[in-house]
């Protein structure tokens, strides 16, 4: 299982204090709503959410039930000791970090498919990099979609709202749709229409997101303490989405699919 070798109780404590620790932390900070939580299964599954901030995963472990026990598959780290943000996860072992090469993608499927033979819940970034706009999305990985055919899993599409500028007291939403159907085996044919059934589901979650308004001074900080934007900073990833969405194309995804290793 993922996080240190040490004992199952001791993993276990840890795991509860650090979601009880961000249940507070972030209900102080901010106001999060929890909607159709009625379709969160009871066992194993792959949650695919948006991904607007480095806070996102936080906030999910702030608000989503404590069971089943809640995994991220992410980040793309070599070295988890590098960074506090990465250290609180590994040392709570909720995250499932790899390496976007060929032999570690095969070892990151065996370890999602041995949190999901567990009982556990594997959420996933499906965009693998934050995006700009409240109620878009990048292109989806077929990663999550794999992992859910592969694992004969319900697949669960989670829209965040909110999370793109944080300040104090702003109203955060996380609204869970029915699972998106995933049978049948992985083949290119069927990966592709399960990630584009996904991605469709999310974006209609997404569609009424209200406007987010730039923070002040500190709020702006915060939001950008531990974002990291392929193209360099928020002006250039907005500027590229822009362009994109003027050509009439979605910008190309840089996440790897487990099933198409690049």
């Amino acid at each position: 299982m993922p996080g240190p070798p040490i004992h199952p109780v001791r993993r276990t404590i840890r795991y509860w204090f650090v979601r009880l620790t961000m249940a507070l932390l972030v209900r102080a900070w901010v106001r999060v709503r929890l909607e159709g939580r009625e379709h969160l299964p009871p066992g194993p599954a792959v949650y695919c959410f948006n991904h607007l901030s480095w806070a996102d995963p936080f906030v999910l472990m702030s608000i989503l039930p404590f069971r089943p026990r809640l995994y991220f598959f992410g980040p793309k780290e070599e070295d988890m000791t590098a960074g506090g943000r990465n250290r609180l996860m590994a040392w709570a072992g909720t995250a499932l970090p790899y390496k976007p090469g060929k032999n570690d993608l095969l070892d990151a499927t065996r370890r999602v498919s041995a949190v999901l033979a567990a009982g556990g819940v594997v959420a996933i970034a499906g965009e693998g990099r934050i995006g700009v706009r409240e109620t878009d999305m990048q292109p989806l990985s077929e990663g999550p979609a794999f992992f859910a055919l592969r694992s004969h899993v319900p697949l669960v599409p989670i829209a965040v709202n909110g999370t793109s500028w944080l300040a104090f007291g702003r109203r955060i939403r996380v609204r869970v749709g029915e699972p998106v159907p995933a049978d049948g085996r992985p083949d290119r044919a069927t990966l592709a229409a399960t990630t584009e059934a996904l991605r469709s589901t999310l974006l209609g979650m997404l569609a009424d997101a209200p406007t987010v308004p730039e923070p002040g001074r500190a709020g702006r900080w915060l939001t950008e303490l531990f974002n990291d934007w392929p193209e360099g900073s928020r002006e250039a990833a907005a500027a590229a989405a822009s362009a994109a969405v003027a050509a009439g194309a979605a910008p190309a995804s840089t996440a790897a699919s487990p099933a198409d290793p690049t």
